[in-house]
């Protein structure tokens, strides 16, 4: 949806775990001209794209040693979103950039927010605080008690109602719909391709007495449930937060399959407060990193952000 951008060549084609890489050039601020390498499917500073947590790379890229080897690509940063910290992929790329004498920047940090589904749901319940549990669960009966309750996975029958009700009720909480045009395209290819590669789209939707109240976007695939987005009506029931209740029902079939062993929150946090850190029983630490190759661009960074 976005490799037609002006500036953008593939670099690396991804596969097999890893991701694939693409350079982006163009001038920072019309004047400095840029080369920036980046994982396919992520941008730094010129267009926003669905966010691509858990991204891998192969340091032997940048060693000479991998018929991939990007050290004679004109490339003069890089940027690695949303990396997992803390493992021998960082600790690979720190004594790179050591050995080559290339900066390394911190550009972003962020945590992603996982439940273990391996226990009985009651278990998970029982590990969580009075508050949590009883926004997540508790108040099931005090919904059904405003009407007939039901719950419908849109997929396949109609993604494009499921998607109108996300923008809906994104637009009224946030003053935007969550996903335009582009977006909007690409989620659709997305859960076409998904489905192929052997995964199981959820698009759910809670009605109450037939009226659409509580819209929540996962994807199964290979043992993972991940949730990518959710909306709901916000002036429904001032006692019930409908965003964390309709987890608690994705959450408990995810229990209940022996084929998940993960309900993945991904990163980020609510509007509010970070639901996500209350109702998770891992964290995952995420860094995005910049590599600097440019002397120039070098002493222009120093004066901004700090080495690594």
């Amino acid at each position: 949806m976005w490799g037609s951008t002006p500036g953008f060549q593939i670099a690396v084609a991804g596969g097999e775990g890893q991701s694939g890489l693409y350079l982006d050039q163009y001038l920072l601020r019309g004047v400095l001209p840029i080369r920036c390498l980046q994982f396919i499917g992520t941008n730094y500073r010129r267009v926003s794209t669905p966010r691509t947590e858990y991204n891998g790379m192969n340091p032997a890229w940048f060693t000479g040693d991998d018929s991939k080897s990007v050290l004679d690509l004109p490339w003069s940063e890089a940027v690695f979103r949303d990396l997992i910290d803390n493992t021998a992929e960082i600790d690979e790329i720190k004594r790179l950039c050591s050995e080559k004498g290339w900066s390394l920047r911190i550009v972003h940090e962020d945590w992603a927010y996982q439940i273990s589904t391996s226990v009985a749901f009651s278990s998970y319940l029982k590990s969580l605080g009075s508050n949590t549990r009883l926004r997540l669960f508790n108040r099931r009966k005090l919904l059904e008690s405003c009407g007939t309750v039901e719950r419908k996975n849109l997929w396949p029958a109609n993604p494009d109602g499921f998607f109108e009700l996300l923008n809906m009720f994104h637009e009224a909480r946030w003053g935007a719909p969550c996903f335009g045009a582009q977006s909007l395209a690409f989620h659709k290819q997305f859960l076409k391709n998904i489905v192929d590669e052997g995964g199981a789209p959820e698009l759910s939707v809670i009605y109450c007495d037939q009226k659409a109240i509580s819209v929540l976007y996962n994807v199964a695939f290979e043992g993972v449930v991940y949730n990518l987005q959710s909306g709901f009506l916000e002036a429904f029931h001032r006692k019930l937060a409908l965003g964390t209740l309709h987890l608690g029902y994705s959450i408990e079939d995810a229990c209940l399959s022996p084929d998940i062993r993960t309900f993945d929150l991904l990163a980020g946090g609510g509007k509010n407060e970070n639901y996500k850190k209350r109702l998770a029983s891992n964290v995952i630490p995420l860094v995005s990193v910049m590599i600097v190759r440019s002397r120039l661009l070098k002493l222009l960074y120093r004066l901004k952000q700090r080495d690594w």
